[in-house]
């Protein structure tokens, strides 16, 4: 039987692990410095990264935030060995939870063209896809970059 589960906000001690699961479930990108968003998002009280932990190990993640007219999640991962035991739809759970009781009653995320899989989980959790377009301009490039 797993270990129980607790989903908590992140602390500093958290940030490398949280960085080495986002590496391991695959949804670290080498354009986007994960310090430097993990450090964004807990700048303030609109934003944050949940963690889920199980047996001392981080094993699932949402980075949630609201702007005021939606709210966003980012970098959610779960474990690889861990997938599909109910990871994915708690953080998921914790988050709409966390931007619920800040008021937010619409949630947004992107997902990655061809990406079918992870498009499918999310249609399960109620999820529709708003056939919209996302456009991205960078007013600041990356450090070193």
């Amino acid at each position: 039987m797993p270990d129980p589960v607790t989903i908590r906000e992140i602390e500093d001690a958290d940030v490398a692990p949280a960085i080495a699961l986002w590496h391991e479930a695959g949804v670290f990108r080498p354009w986007n410095d994960p310090e430097r968003d993990i450090a964004f998002a807990r700048r303030g009280p609109h934003s944050t990264v949940l963690l889920a932990e199980a047996g001392g190990r981080i094993v699932a993640s949402a980075m949630v935030g609201e702007d005021g007219h939606r709210g966003w999640v980012h970098y959610v991962a779960a474990l690889p060995e861990r997938q599909g035991s109910g990871l994915g739809r708690a953080i998921m759970r914790a988050a709409e939870a966390w931007l619920a009781a800040r008021g937010v009653w619409k949630v947004q995320l992107l997902v990655r063209a061809g990406n079918e899989r992870v498009v499918g989980f999310y249609e399960h959790l109620g999820y529709r896809d708003t056939h919209t377009v996302c456009l991205q301009k960078i007013l600041e490039p990356p450090p070193g970059g």
